[in-house]
């Protein structure tokens, strides 16, 4: 009935959040055994626009154990910083021990860039993006789309080949993406540990993804 309906959005979201609340149990108790584990390190890839919006409803919904919270956006982007400030001073009214640090690496791609130039930014932005990964070394990686979110999560797989540091990375698409995905996704598709879509026609060519109906 009406009150089965007005579930289901919550029902989505309460599956998108299953996996992520899975992962961090696990994860911490590989790394210490006892009645109180260390808090999950979250990296977070904002991007302008859209982008930085729909990531901060998905942490809205996440629990303090997700601290602290790393935020790496863009050199260029100019928006999003006001807007993760703002997330994060109501987020201090509820906790009271909440956490988290900005970082800006370089744009691996702007709009309309060519192809063979965009080629070397990204790969400049990974050498920028590697010691700065290393040093935060977080156990999650969430991400929904922006081109920012390529070079990170190379470092991160790359530390984790090298053994360095294990991160568990989360692909979120656009609610925008309705029959093909964005060229951060169609990269990442293969690379991601969890690789969410919000529209069927894309879980039906994406075999891999998980579609949870609309979620943010």
């Amino acid at each position: 009935g009406r009150s089965m309906a007005a579930l289901l959005p919550w029902l989505g979201a309460a599956a998108l959040l299953l996996p992520l609340l899975l992962v961090p149990a696990a994860l911490l108790a590989r790394r210490r055994r006892g009645p109180r584990a260390p808090p999950l390190s979250l990296l977070v890839v904002a991007g302008s626009g859209g982008h930085t919006t729909e990531i901060l409803r998905l942490l809205s919904c996440l629990s303090e154990s997700y601290s602290p919270r790393h935020y790496i956006l863009a050199d260029s982007d100019k928006m999003s910083e006001a807007k993760i400030r703002s997330f994060e001073q109501k987020r201090a009214e509820t906790f009271s021990n909440s956490q988290f640090t900005l970082d800006r690496i370089p744009r691996s791609r702007e709009v309309r860039q060519s192809w063979t130039s965009s080629v070397v930014t990204t790969l400049y932005s990974i050498l920028y993006s590697l010691p700065l990964t290393y040093k935060l070394k977080p156990d999650l990686i969430l991400c929904n789309g922006p081109g920012t979110c390529v070079p990170v999560c190379i470092c991160a797989l790359l530390l984790g080949l090298l053994g360095l540091k294990r991160a568990i990375i989360v692909y979120v698409e656009s609610i925008c993406r309705v029959e093909t995905l964005s060229l951060s996704g169609k990269i990442l598709y293969y690379f991601s540990d969890y690789f969410i879509v919000q529209w069927p026609a894309l879980k039906e060519k994406y075999p891999k993804s998980v579609y949870l109906g609309r979620i943010v």
